[in-house]
């Protein structure tokens, strides 16, 4: 039994999951998997279920039927995670941008206090592998941007790996997480801030695909864009208890 889940959510990701379930199952510490697949035409689906019959009680899968967003995939998981045993919740991507290694590294600065621990690509200057210097720059002065517009003292605002302690996800009110892309990173680590938790950022080397096709569009960038300032106005309006 473990105190750990790895959120994984998936759309088209039959290169790389079989190899990143396997990685996770190899560390020191035990990890439970889950997998939130989106309806993968490519058979993702059919490789992870091979796999239950290989870790029938650390690894499962919820299926949705279509491509329903990165954010409500997590949500989906962070419910089923809350219906369980878990302490430990994470956010990590299929495609091994987020080394499985680091997973180590986020339960331990949870371990040591913080509420919510998160990968930071720009904790220590811009620790970036294999994207091109234009990506580099809008994601660095995205977050940039972030601080600015949100006032919150979290250098990779847009970070998708991270791992929550129950108690957060227990008091953020999910039902009103509305945001699909960056923007629900954005939103759900400015939550956290405003609820009082403790954020923690934890510096990796982010590491972009080598196989399979990215997700990024100009849809969820400006998403994150315009959600910034409507998150900010309409949290002078919220209470926070």
């Amino acid at each position: 039994m473990t105190d750990s889940l790895v959120i994984i959510p998936t759309y088209n990701e039959k290169e790389n999951i079989a190899k990143i379930i396997r990685k996770v199952f190899s560390l020191g510490v035990p990890f439970d998997v889950l997998i939130v697949d989106d309806g993968s035409p490519d058979g993702t689906a059919g490789i992870v279920k091979a796999l239950q019959q290989e870790y029938p009680d650390r690894l499962f899968m919820e299926e949705r039927t279509g491509k329903l967003g990165l954010g409500t995939a997590y949500i989906h998981g962070f419910r089923w995670a809350l219906q369980r045993h878990y302490s430990y919740v994470y956010e990590m991507d299929a495609d091994f941008s987020h080394n499985p290694e680091d997973l180590l590294r986020l339960r331990q600065a949870c371990l040591e206090g913080a509420d919510m621990a998160i990968g930071s690509r720009y904790i220590k200057g811009v620790n970036v592998v294999n994207w091109p210097m234009s990506r580099v720059l809008m994601s660095y002065f995205a977050s940039a941007y972030v601080r600015l517009i949100m006032r919150i003292p979290i250098q990779d605002a847009t970070a998708g790996f991270v791992c929550f302690s129950r108690k957060v996800l227990e008091t953020i009110p999910l039902d009103n997480i509305r945001f699909i892309g960056y923007a629900f990173q954005i939103e759900m680590k400015f939550t956290a801030i405003k609820y009082g938790f403790k954020l923690v950022e934890v510096p990796i080397i982010f590491t972009d695909r080598t196989e399979g096709v990215s997700k990024m569009s100009t849809h969820i960038f400006r998403e994150a864009f315009f959600g910034v300032i409507q998150l900010k106005v309409e949290s002078w309006f919220k209470k926070y208890k």
